[in-house]
């Protein structure tokens, strides 16, 4: 394995090269020095990285997901939860290379609009009765949200025909 090393010096795109910065605090002709290139409007830039050869395993992972939408993704302290009980699939199925495919999101737990929020934003549904709120459990289907599922389930099998 060979480790290589890239430095180099470019202008400082913070503060454009000036090594000063004039933000919505500063008026009248008061600046700062740039905290970026501490006013030399300069930034050195050191890259260190080994050749990649090939994935390696990961010792801990069991079960593997798509995304996290913010939630906490466990068995529980009681373990009542599976970790498929979230979606996902085997790390060996993962590392096999399957493919992501429907059913294989956090139903459990998320609705289509929070999952592929982070997921996918393409597939997001984009339904006038869907709150659309910066809180989804908030929103007044998300305690029927598994007619959400089936609604987006049905409405992707209509768009692939």
């Amino acid at each position: 394995m060979s480790m290589h090393v890239i430095v180099y010096d470019q202008k400082c795109k913070a503060c454009n090269g000036t090594g000063l910065y004039i933000g919505l605090a500063e008026r009248d002709g008061a600046a700062i020095v740039c905290h970026v290139c501490g006013g030399t409007g300069k930034h050195h830039v050191k890259i260190e990285y080994e050749d990649f050869i090939a994935r390696l395993p990961h010792r801990k992972a069991e079960h593997v997901f798509q995304c996290n939408p913010g939630i906490c993704i466990g068995r529980g302290t009681l373990e009542e939860y599976k970790l498929s009980d979230f979606g996902g699939m085997s790390y060996q199925d993962w590392l096999n290379g399957k493919a992501f495919e429907r059913g294989m999101e956090n139903r459990l737990f998320t609705c289509p609009a929070w999952w592929y929020q982070s997921a996918d934003y393409e597939l997001k549904p984009k339904w006038d009765e869907c709150c659309g709120c910066c809180r989804f459990a908030g929103c007044k289907h998300f305690k029927k949200k598994d007619e959400c599922w089936k609604r987006f389930d049905k409405e992707r099998e209509e768009s692939n025909e």
